[in-house]
């Protein structure tokens, strides 16, 4: 079924249009009626960090460069999904600043009217020397990936020395000209746990907002247990315990993956819960690869490859064709298929993500 959406504009865009960009969008719905709203696209593969819960093996199999999309073709396959109803793009990686020229893709998707939301997740290690760039390039927003604020505790985690340099690219958004900053925090219980409140006081200085992700059992995360997850009723209770009374922000996007909570002063912070509480009856989100295959959820183990059908002279409306039908027919639920797991352990082994990178979540971009 085929949604007609609201008033569009009409992309205003170089290279190639898709007729459905300038006809004005339609919005596709799946098995449960989830429109195609929100695609993240991983530009590259490779990452400065070595996050355990990501990438906690010493080897990878990396994607060939030449397959690799380049920005023309990131462009033209983002015209079609914006044709049918995408409205918020979101860079990802790997660590997307290893790009080079990501201003010049950031340029490129920023022309594009009907995206309304263009925003960027880094690490953030090489983020002061290019946010003034991106910003200007026409880049949105940013969320920086940050687990913790003691240096040796970064070492263990990511194990690289780098945390200066990404506390000083997250302080340099608000001068560069930045505003709604979210630092994404994964809490793993034993590790980090103890550090909810020193994020939420770093969040008040920057100025973000952090989210507070459960610890979720997918790709790299090949050390995941159970006894690891710090839930967000425990989260929420160690803030209450802290600030007093946490209370519930209700926004107009239902589909947003964080639920958000305001402390007595007014200072809000998120809570992702997909390990315990899992939103996959509002997941509206598309996942692309940095060499063009199509993932509809973080858990499924094959994608569709857009690449191949790109590459060999398919039109837009034909890429177009393909994608409405297999979004048409999705059931993906794989974050609540996981919580009734009987035995749950982490979802791939070490061996299954070295025959298959695409299963990484550094390949498919989280």
């Amino acid at each position: 079924m085929l949604l007609r959406s609201g008033e569009r504009t009409v992309a205003d865009d170089v290279g190639h249009n898709s007729s459905a960009v300038a006809a004005g969008s339609e919005r596709v719905v799946d098995q449960y009626r989830r429109p195609l709203r929100n695609l993240r696209i991983s530009v590259v593969d490779r990452c400065n960090l070595r996050c355990q819960y990501c990438m906690p093996e010493k080897d990878y199999v990396w994607l060939a460069r030449e397959d690799l999309l380049s920005f023309e073709e990131i462009s033209r396959l983002t015209d079609v999904f914006i044709g049918l109803g995408v409205q918020k793009v979101r860079l990802t990686g790997g660590e997307p600043l290893l790009r080079r020229d990501m201003p010049e893709l950031v340029r490129q998707l920023a022309r594009k009217q009907d995206i309304r939301d263009l925003a960027m997740t880094t690490n953030g290690v090489r983020l002061a020397e290019q946010a003034e760039t991106l910003r200007d390039a026409g880049l949105h927003r940013v969320t920086v990936s940050l687990d913790t604020l003691r240096p040796e505790r970064f070492l263990t985690l990511t194990r690289r020395d780098c945390l200066s340099a990404v506390l000083e690219g997250i302080r340099s958004l608000t001068p560069a000209g930045f505003t709604d900053t979210k630092i994404d925090t994964v809490v793993i219980r034993g590790v980090n746990d103890d550090e909810l409140t020193e994020l939420i006081e770093f969040c008040r200085q920057v100025p973000a907002e952090v989210r507070f992700i459960e610890y979720m059992d997918v790709g790299g995360a090949t050390g995941w247990s159970s006894e690891k997850v710090l839930t967000r009723e425990e989260i929420l209770a160690a803030l209450a315990r802290h600030y007093g009374s946490v209370e519930p922000v209700v926004d107009e996007d239902e589909s947003a993956p964080a639920d958000r909570f305001a402390l007595p002063d007014g200072t809000t912070f998120g809570v992702i819960s997909s390990t315990t509480q899992p939103f996959c009856g509002s997941c509206d989100r598309a996942r692309l690869t940095a060499d063009g295959i199509w993932y509809r959820c973080l858990y499924a183990l094959t994608g569709t490859d857009l690449r191949t059908p790109l590459r060999d002279g398919a039109t837009d409306d034909e890429l177009r064709g393909v994608i409405e039908s297999v979004w048409r027919a999705r059931r993906d639920r794989g974050a609540e298929a996981r919580l009734a797991a009987r035995h749950r352990r982490p979802l791939l082994s070490a061996e299954r993500l070295k025959r298959d990178p695409h299963l990484e979540m550094h390949t498919r971009g989280g």
